[in-house]
């Protein structure tokens, strides 16, 4: 009598069915893991620059800690009509040497309104190596000066937004 040798066909079938299960659990799990590990990228890029604002802000003013602008020299002739003093760079001027883009993140970008201060990491487009989630969102950092305080928003979804960021509305 010649014994069985190898798997059946409906052992074959009910394998690949707790393989297709399977896939279809981990797979959503694994999207997420992976956005949320590139939306980090726009947290560590952010977080570098809110000890260089905080102390731009207090010895130059909000204006001056939340630009990109470069340095301007002086105008014209001291005590002269039509003299413009030199206009130092901004904290996130790119001859500071900070970093405004990663592997994520196609920009960062300042701004301020009303005294306060905004940092924008906006995240590169779709089809360049990043997560549809995340593709053309972007993370808010905000100071406020007179309290001292920073806050975190975002147009991120729940899945992906990290956890000390808000939805921004």
């Amino acid at each position: 009598m010649n014994a069985q040798k190898g798997f059946t066909l409906i052992e074959l079938m009910i394998v690949i069915a707790i393989i297709g299960i399977l896939a279809a659990i981990a797979l959503p799990a694994y999207q997420n893991y992976t956005a949320r590990a590139q939306a980090a990228e726009a947290i560590t890029l952010l977080g570098g620059l809110k000890t260089r604002i905080v102390d731009i802000a207090a010895t130059s003013g909000i204006d001056t800690a939340c630009s990109t602008a470069a340095a301007e020299p002086a105008k014209g002739t001291e005590g002269q009509s039509g003299y413009v003093p030199a206009k130092p760079a901004g904290a996130l001027a790119a001859a500071n040497g900070f970093t405004l883009s990663g592997k994520y993140v196609n920009t960062i970008t300042g701004s301020v309104d009303n005294n306060i201060c905004t940092l924008t990491a906006k995240f590169k487009a779709k089809g360049e190596g990043l997560n549809d989630r995340i593709a053309e969102k972007e993370v808010d950092f905000i100071y406020n000066p007179d309290s001292g305080s920073w806050d975190c928003k975002s147009n991120l979804v729940d899945a992906v937004r990290p956890n000390t960021c808000s939805l921004r509305s």
